[in-house]
């Protein structure tokens, strides 16, 4: 293990424009020529690669160019990836926000549509309003997925793709160590239902044809990191709000499939990704770090990724005081955040870094991002953030070297 803290970040980066204006031909049917797009892609994940290398990016991935995203700013690419890899999904013209949520099983707690977030309602007027900075992009007019047969991985070639070019990059950029990000069963399955019994065996649907691609991931030398921010926003999404122990078991239940989908799996190759949604609000609903911190460690992943740098999460540094982090783990805190403009100072990067090293040892920290930068700030501020991030990890590393 080095003699310092190690950097990395949640995933998403800035897309070049030319590759964004592909994406956005290419989803329109209109390119002609899908080598060139191809090869237009390989060349952004080697320079994006290059670049994290450059910046001094220890843990790098391929920026997650290869889940397409046809504009500057968008929240949710890290999950319509899926649409085009997973066999049973259609697209219907109704927007994301009106989509019926699957069912639950009688008794069991349901989800709101999107639409119907608590955060939202009780900021309607911010959140509607486009110029507040508040409003989702896109939130209102994104067609709608909804399954309506059996659902099957049919990612292969994409799959394959994605390593193919992360592993050139690497070659490329003397880069030892890479990850590509997939997203988890329990937010993967969000579709309208109109096949399966209920949301959880859509869910276990959506866990084995995702394990194709996980496997896929982890057999080729890289390490998987699992997106899966429905462990804590869902709690936003369900009206009236649960008693924490309602949704604990209910949010179990996405844990169970989550850990089924990669059983077998080297743990020590598994990173986890949990969030609170990311997008630019209020977020006054939701779930303290403390309700679902041990939820979260329930995961078999060797590293967990969490927001811990913007305004509403920053104090929950205090939960990891009292919770044992298990042997051998890794938590990777976001020391930087997307929720702001503002670039932190690296003095306080190296602040929030060291506060965590305190709390679980140095060697189990790994200084990351809240969430992913791609697609939240604009591309000047998201890559003078993360070299804030490597200054204030040096700067930490120092100070704790002479602890």
């Amino acid at each position: 293990m080095p003699d310092r803290i190690l950097t990395s970040h949640a995933g998403s980066l800035p897309r070049p424009e030319d590759l964004i204006a592909l994406n956005k031909r290419r989803a329109a049917g209109e390119l002609p020529d899908e080598a060139a797009y191809l090869g237009e892609l390989r060349a952004a994940v080697a320079q994006v690669v290059e670049r994290q290398r450059g910046i001094g990016i220890d843990l790098v991935n391929d920026g997650e160019y290869g889940h397409s995203m046809g504009q500057r700013y968008d929240y949710g690419s890290w999950w319509t990836y899926v649409f085009q890899r997973l066999g049973g999904i259609e697209l219907t013209p109704i927007s994301i926000a009106e989509m019926p949520q699957p069912r639950a099983r009688p008794g069991e707690i349901a989800l709101a549509s999107f639409g119907e977030r608590r955060d939202w309602q009780a900021f309607a007027e911010a959140y509607t309003d486009p110029s507040s900075g508040a409003a989702v992009p896109n939130r209102e007019n994104a067609v709608a997925p909804v399954c309506r047969g059996p659902i099957t991985y049919a990612g292969h070639q994409a799959v394959r793709r994605d390593i193919a070019d992360m592993k050139a990059a690497m070659a490329a950029a003397g880069v030892s160590d890479g990850f590509l990000n997939a997203v988890a069963p329990g937010s993967c399955g969000r579709f309208g239902n109109e096949y399966y019994a209920d949301d959880e065996e859509m869910m276990y649907a959506c866990a084995e044809a995702m394990r194709e691609e996980y496997t896929a991931i982890v057999e080729a030398g890289l390490t998987l990191q699992l997106d899966d921010p429905a462990i804590a926003e869902n709690w936003d999404q369900i009206n009236p709000a649960p008693s924490v122990a309602g949704y604990k078991r209910f949010t179990m239940k996405r844990v169970e499939a989550l850990n089924y989908a990669i059983r077998g799996l080297p743990a020590e190759r598994i990173r986890f990704h949990l969030c609170w949604g990311s997008w630019h609000g209020p977020h006054t609903t939701d779930i303290p770090m403390a309700d679902i911190v041990d939820v979260m460690l329930a995961i078999n992943a060797g590293a967990y990724s969490f927001e811990a740098a913007n305004a509403r999460h920053e104090h929950e540094w205090k939960v990891w005081r009292d919770v044992r982090l298990p042997e051998g783990k890794v938590i990777l805190p976001g020391v930087v955040t997307h929720s702001t403009n503002v670039v932190e100072h690296p003095e306080l990067v190296a602040d929030r870094i060291i506060r965590y090293a305190e709390a679980v040892g140095r060697d189990s920290v790994v200084a990351s991002t809240d969430c992913g930068l791609g697609g939240r700030v604009h591309p000047q501020i998201a890559w003078a953030k993360l070299d804030a991030l490597v200054k204030g990890a040096e700067l930490a590393s120092g100070q704790l070297r002479g602890r």
